[in-house]
């Protein structure tokens, strides 16, 4: 069994500045803006991962489960959540309101830039809201 150790370095303020190097380093490469966003979390996990087995002493084998541990829960959200759009998808294409639902989405601003978040957000009501069951047939 590992023990975690919270003072590495034997100083707080040191152990805390390179605690936070993952994170420094994924928002230094986003606003140097010449490495792309996916790029950039790569080598930050990277960078979290050698802090975390080379100064916090944490086991190489543990620090990669709790990588793909990670990996699998941020994951399984956005899966469902793009389950549950084609879900609604097909159920609106099916009962013939698809382009009522489209228009009505679409014409709450003619601003394109604004458009993905006016259906993101419309879309993320819908799907939570407490539907009566009777609604769906």
């Amino acid at each position: 069994m590992w023990n975690q150790v919270y003072d590495p370095l034997n100083s707080q303020a040191l152990s805390t500045i390179v605690a936070a190097l993952p994170v420094v380093t994924l928002l230094v490469l986003i606003a140097s803006n010449k490495v792309k966003a996916h790029w950039a979390a790569i080598i930050a996990l990277i960078v979290a991962n050698l802090v975390a087995i080379f100064i916090f002493t944490l086991p190489a084998g543990m620090s990669l489960r709790a990588t793909a541990l990670g990996a699998v829960t941020g994951f399984f959200p956005i899966g469902w959540i793009v389950l549950n759009v084609i879900f609604l998808y097909r159920l609106t294409v099916e009962k013939g309101v698809f382009e009522i639902l489209q228009n009505t989405i679409g014409g709450v601003t003619n601003d394109r830039r604004l458009q993905p978040s006016t259906r993101g957000l419309s879309i993320s009501a819908l799907r939570s809201y407490p539907w009566p069951a009777s609604s769906y047939s």
